[in-house]
């Protein structure tokens, strides 16, 4: 599949009906790119775009339009996007390739993030609050130490998709711009919580 740049499209009238954005004043725009992740249970995932733009929202709905149950993480789409008020959202797919797709999802190339560097050993740690949703939550070692921050895409490197409240797991970190940040994190046989969502 060849990379693509954006072209613009002319409005579809239905795009107003199925997905509520103003035609007037969204564009539809191609994107090919690959399926980051993609959630069933949720109804949604993401794409990374080939040309560099922000991750495009790919939700059940249009994947059922284009005769599609689920995304495999790590497939190639083409896409038609639509730029609204929350971001970019894909508004039908033109083809989806799955064969490429990987299981576990191969490691994609790092946004622009500021990157962290650990500087310890792997640390016992309990997970205070963790939110799939917002994708990001807080460990702790215990009274008296400071939380440290853990994103999804740390899970994600390590094969784990969610994390327990009073889940116990073994943690490295660094100081980053949100303080402690954890670098790696990996289960623990300790008991589990309930889930957290």
């Amino acid at each position: 599949m060849q990379q693509m740049e954006p072209k613009e499209l002319r409005a579809d009238p239905r795009i107003n009906s199925q997905t509520g954005y103003n035609v007037n004043h969204a564009s539809v725009i191609e994107v090919a790119g690959v399926i980051k992740w993609f959630d069933a249970a949720k109804g949604y995932g993401f794409i990374v775009p080939d040309n560099g733009m922000s991750d495009v929202l790919l939700d059940a709905r249009c994947l059922r339009r284009g005769g599609f149950e689920v995304a495999c993480e790590g497939g190639r789409a083409v896409v038609e996007v639509l730029r609204g008020p929350r971001g970019l959202q894909a508004f039908r797919i033109l083809s989806m390739e799955v064969s490429v797709a990987d299981h576990p999802v191969p490691m994609l190339p790092r946004r622009a993030r500021s990157v962290v560097n650990a500087t310890n050993d792997l640390q016992r740690a309990q997970v205070k609050w963790f939110n799939r949703q917002r994708g990001f939550g807080f460990l702790t070692r215990g009274k008296g130490t400071p939380d440290i921050f853990v994103h999804m895409e740390t899970l994600r490197q390590a094969g784990l998709t969610e994390l327990r409240l009073g889940q116990f797991v073994l943690v490295r970190f660094g100081h980053g711009s949100k303080g402690l940040t954890a670098t790696e994190v990996r289960p623990d046989d300790a008991s589990l919580g309930p889930a957290v969502h």
